[in-house]
Formats: C-alpha cells, sequence, structure tokens
C-alpha cells in the first residue's frame, strides 16, 4: 500500500489597523489553537514606529470544514481578510 501524501493548508490572515482589531483577531485564533499548528506574524516597523497593518500566516491540521468556518469567522471582522489554501504534491 503506498504512502498517502501529504496535504498541507496555510491560512493568511491580513489586520488592518491593528491596535483596534488584534484582541479580536486573537480572540477567534486562541478558540480555534487546536488547529493552529504553526503561527508566524509580520509587520513593519520597530519599538515607536510600529505599522498598523499586519499579516499573520498560520499552518493548519484538522478538516476542510473547520478551515472554512475559522476563514468565515475572521472575514467578518471589520480590517481583516482572511483566504487559505491546500498543498500538496500530485501522486504520481
Amino acid at each position: 500500500m503506498a504512502e498517502k501524501l501529504p496535504i498541507k493548508t496555510v491560512m493568511a490572515i491580513l489586520v488592518e489597523n491593528r491596535r483596534e482589531t488584534a484582541e479580536k483577531v486573537q480572540k477567534i485564533l486562541t478558540a480555534w489553537g487546536c488547529l493552529i499548528k504553526t503561527r508566524l506574524g509580520l509587520h513593519d516597523g520597530v519599538l515607536d514606529n510600529c505599522s498598523e497593518a499586519g499579516l499573520i500566516v498560520l499552518e493548519l491540521v484538522g478538516s476542510p470544514e473547520q478551515h472554512r468556518e475559522l476563514c468565515d469567522k475572521l472575514n467578518k471582522l471589520p480590517g481583516v481578510k482572511a483566504d487559505y489554501m491546500e498543498l500538496s504534491f500530485d501522486e504520481e
């Protein structure tokens, strides 16, 4: 029996106006924390010159339905845009 090829799901979340939105995004991500294998947060700026926009990249586990529901919840927040994709190698 051939080994099943892995499918990786990656979600990108753009956050506008981080100071007003970050707490709401964090609350959702905490509630869905068991789906998040890896999380990376990026924004421009340092110290006193932080940008108001940010990007969060997630590696997800769980079902496609769960990924869709998490994405939908994030997209309901003003100033947040989330999307995800599944990556895999084609079977030969």
